[in-house]
């Protein structure tokens, strides 16, 4: 049966197709009742995040990640480090400098790229400094760092506070085995390392002020021997970008990141990664196996997020593995391509490919059994059975081993039973404004002209990161009239790029769903849920586990009891209707817009076979303002 459904207020329309129609066709619009079709709830606000979600302040706020970090407050009696404990890492970095020599400079862009590379940095707020003794916040935060920089400048050795820490980083280096590297800034490194010159007229005036305590001294002293002989980096009168991206592999290379390369154009992540760690509860007493689920829109960064949480706590782990789109590598090879990726990337196993699927099933459940603690990533799971299948459960891996699960589809995490879902956010404005600005100027100076359209450029984009993403990319290096023709473009024919991925999404459904899914994007966003199921179940489409499981995939949120779906969604979905005709709404199966209606009605062969088709039967949607034509050759309907 072929179906055309029409929408667009229009008195003169409506009266006009009425008086087209033949009784039978009136008798079936009587059974709706109008007293409540075509209600409307106010307008709900748009989706958003925190506003101080992922956002950065100013360089000396940005480096704590809460409120109470890394603030100075009453001087520490103790910096006594417990090496017995088992210890876990918040940051990947810890920098310490003098912020008078370094900041604004130097320390602030190895920092930014730093967390653009995906890492995880505190940066303390050299402005703050009072005494000599670290707070326990700052203490802390040295302890629970994996790689600590020190970077040595002309002034470092005239702030006790610096030099409280360097010496907390040199016992951290040797009771924790924390990673240190020195980095020299408008210094001689002999001066620091024999402390001669500058240095050794500073470590003159602590002598005299410590006369009573000269052990304080000797120890900031053995310090700076022991870290500035360390290997590390002499920036002086070298090109800084080339030296901080030395650095910045340097730590990527130590930190052992396996997808730092892929996460270099991040904004906002760090909070975002802080809660996902947050629900592995990998400190918890009560150690057992739990399963994490990732779940959201197509684009909107959930392998991202993904990645980076496993950056962040993969050496918790004995065995660990990311299978990166597990539903692409099940389709192609079934679940034994799955089951050999595993024990390849997590056991080092090789010379697989002589088994059959029995023999890698019992290989994998016999070595991850025998492993203390896995870390395993499925990304971009689509379908239940690919988790089912691969068989991995509780009993299976040891106490303390996580599974992280990404997928578009929330049901697939319900029914296999994952203990935490997350669903992932759109950006904010701040950071969409940001990511944008990344891409498309690449740290080139802004054209005004340009510079006038990214209002419009979001607003299009919806803070989807995919999409600003592309655009963002495509427009880089253009002047502001090709921005304006682009965007003008993009409105009537969206990137293929962005379009492609989120089809994905609409592949899964089922043919009732996708009707619905079809329905919502030409005709009822922002309609009320009620008003749309007694329409949808009117039509024969199941609307009430049809309109839960699109939820589920993604594609539409229920707000205030409204029907909401992101506008690159609703872009697909009418992309999906016009297909291949986008000049002939004739072929088209929905009409939204009154002046495609009119074309379509002007046609007289297709006039008459509205009239004369004997199933043909019409549906009023909402009455005076959205409504459809169904028509067909099927008796029954």
């Amino acid at each position: 049966m072929r179906r055309i459904f029409i929408s667009e207020t229009s008195d003169t329309l409506l009266s006009s197709w009425w008086s087209l129609l033949l009784q039978p066709f009136r008798t079936v619009l009587g059974r709706f009742s109008f007293s409540n079709f075509g209600q409307r709830g106010s307008p709900s606000s748009s989706t958003s995040i925190d506003s101080n979600f992922g956002q950065r302040g100013s360089p000396s706020s940005s480096t704590s990640i809460d409120s109470n970090f890394g603030q100075r407050g009453s001087p520490s009696s103790s910096t006594s480090i417990d090496s017995n404990c088992v210890h876990t890492y918040r940051y990947d970095v810890f920098i310490s400098f003098r912020g008078a020599d370094t900041r604004n400079t130097f320390v602030d862009h190895l920092y930014a790229h730093i967390t653009r590379m995906g890492m995880f940095a505190f940066m303390d707020d050299k402005r703050l400094e009072k005494g000599e003794s670290l707070s326990p916040q700052l203490l802390q935060a040295i302890q629970n760092s994996r790689i600590s920089i020190v970077v040595f400048s002309e002034r470092y050795a005239d702030s006790m506070w610096c030099l409280e820490e360097m010496a907390t980083i040199a016992e951290c280096r040797i009771e924790l085995n924390q990673k240190v590297f020195p980095v020299f800034y408008d210094v001689d490194p002999s001066l620091v390392r024999k402390q001669t010159g500058v240095y050794q007229r500073y470590f003159d005036l602590y002598m005299k002020k410590f006369k009573h305590d000269p052990n304080k001294v000797v120890r900031w002293m053995n310090a700076m021997k022991d870290l500035a002989n360390l290997v590390g980096w002499d920036v002086r009168n070298k090109r800084e970008s080339k030296e901080i991206e030395n650095i910045v592999q340097a730590l990527i290379k130590t930190l052992n990141h396996k997808f730092s390369g892929f996460t270099s154009d991040l904004v906002g992540m760090e909070p975002r990664i802080e809660e996902l760690e947050k629900l592995l509860k990998l400190n918890s007493k009560d150690d057992d196996f739990r399963v994490l689920g990732i779940w959201g829109m197509s684009g909107v960064g959930k392998t991202t997020h993904a990645t980076l949480l496993y950056d962040r706590v993969s050496y918790q782990f004995g065995a660990r593995c990311f299978i990166n789109n597990t539903s692409k590598l099940y389709m192609d090879g079934g679940i034994v391509a799955v089951q050999r990726q595993i024990l390849r990337q997590a056991l080092d196993e090789r010379n697989l490919d002589s088994y059959d699927t029995c023999e890698i099933f019992g290989i994998m459940i016999n070595r991850l059994h025998s492993c203390t603690k896995v870390l395993l990533v499925l990304d971009n799971i689509d379908q239940l059975e690919q988790l089912q299948e691969l068989g991995i459960n509780p009993k299976l891996l040891g106490s303390g081993s996580r599974i992280i699960i990404t997928t578009r589809d929330e049901h697939i995490l319900r029914v296999y039973g994952a203990d935490k879902i997350h669903k992932v956010p759109l950006l904010n404005s701040s950071d969409a404004s940001e990511l944008f600005l990344r891409k498309a100027f690449k740290g080139e100076v802004q054209s005004s002209n340009c510079v006038e359209l990214i209002p419009e450029i979001l607003k299009y984009a919806q803070n989807l990161p995919l999409a600003i993403k592309v655009v963002g990319s495509f427009l880089c290096t253009r002047d502001a009239t090709q921005w304006r023709d682009a965007l003008d473009r993009l409105k009537n024919n969206p990137d293929n790029k962005i379009m492609d991925v989120l089809q994905m999404s609409v592949d899964g459904l089922q043919h009732e769903e996708k009707e619905i899914f079809l329905h919502i994007a030409c005709f009822f966003k922002g309609e009320r849920e009620d008003y749309v199921k007694r329409v949808l179940d009117a039509c024969g489409l199941y609307p009430h586990i049809g309109i839960q499981r699109i939820i589920e995939k993604s594609l539409i949120t229920i707000k205030n009891q409204e029907i909401h779906m992101h506008d690159m969604l609703q872009e697909l979905g009418k992309k999906i209707v016009r297909h291949s005709y986008l000049e002939d709404p004739e072929s088209w199966s929905r009409l939204w817009r009154c002046n495609d209606f009119y074309h379509v009605m002007e046609r007289k062969t297709v006039t008459t076979y509205v009239l004369k088709s004997k199933g043909c039967h019409l549906c009023l949607l909402s009455e005076f303002n959205l409504w459809g034509v169904m028509w067909g050759t099927d008796n029954n309907h």
